[in-house]
């Protein structure tokens, strides 16, 4: 199983979009993904239309020991299972203070799986406390959401000394594999000035020790698209809301990406191609 984390200490970057959206487009090319939600507020449970007063085993039962992670699970989509959250994941901190091992305790109970699954993505909370502190202990590998605005750069640093530092003192096989640019708009030199400083720095630690040196920016943009912020309110991943916008399009590609490690071939269409051109 592939373990995902995206992380962004950062809200409002498209990080539970994007979760939702990549582990949907992975369900629907066949893979078999568990979506895990690592924030009290609940934001994925509720995308993917489950109320989280109705979790009644998720993430806060599993981290306090009361649910193992396999019964923990509801299928919500074909092939796509959700590890729920709701408000009493605000009170796992607190009740985990005194426990040994407190931060390893996810990443314990899902190699005690017994379900074979293609896929694990996390959305982990917009904070660096315990439940990230699980999350990043048990993924494999880091993807980082962020805006194209010069800010976001700033923020880049603080997220990369968070997993050197997780790997460091929990889990040395951490690494950053991508940087995901969401609300892009190719028509600013904003944007393609931000990417090209992301890329960079990426470049520029390619000999280099540290859990970023193997990361690159993955090559398909989320565009700006209403569809995206209205999709949530339904209940419905973008595939289900409007299956034909672009934000549609950008998500399927970037589920491809992960899941072949290539982009497909453009369409034949010329005004297709020019439009997978213009966000690659």
């Amino acid at each position: 199983m592939r373990k995902i984390a995206m992380l962004n200490q950062k809200g409002g970057v498209g990080k539970t979009t994007s979760v939702v959206n990549i582990a949907a487009a992975l369900a629907q090319s066949g893979a078999k993904v568990v979506a895990a939600d690592f924030d009290p507020q609940a934001h994925l449970t509720i995308h993917l239309g489950v109320e989280p007063d109705s979790v009644e085993s998720g993430t806060y039962k599993l981290l306090t020991g009361s649910v193992d992670f396999d019964d923990a699970l509801i299928e919500v989509r074909p092939n796509l299972f959700l590890l729920g959250a709701n408000i009493h994941l605000v009170g796992a901190e607190s009740e985990l203070v005194s426990v040994v091992g407190r931060e390893t305790i996810f990443r314990e109970a899902v190699l005690k799986s017994k379900l074979n699954f293609d896929y694990m993505i996390i959305d982990c909370p917009p904070s660096l406390g315990l439940l990230t502190l699980n999350a990043l202990a048990a993924a494999e590998e880091v993807i980082i959401p962020l805006q194209p605005h010069f800010l976001a750069l700033q923020g880049l640093g603080k997220l990369l000394q968070t997993v050197t530092l997780v790997g460091r003192r929990i889990n040395p096989s951490l690494c950053v594999s991508g940087v995901l640019l969401c609300m892009f708009d190719s028509r600013t030199s904003l944007s393609e000035e931000v990417k090209n400083d992301i890329n960079k720095f990426l470049t520029g630690a390619r000999e280099s020790d540290c859990p970023w040196s193997k990361a690159q920016i993955i090559p398909v943009f989320v565009r700006r698209n209403i569809k995206l912020a209205e999709a949530p309110s339904y209940g419905k991943t973008i595939f289900e809301y409007a299956p034909g916008c672009h934000g549609a399009e950008d998500y399927k590609l970037i589920g491809d990406y992960l899941n072949n490690g290539t982009i497909p071939p453009a369409p034949d269409n010329p005004q297709d191609t020019a439009a997978l051109e213009s966000r690659i």
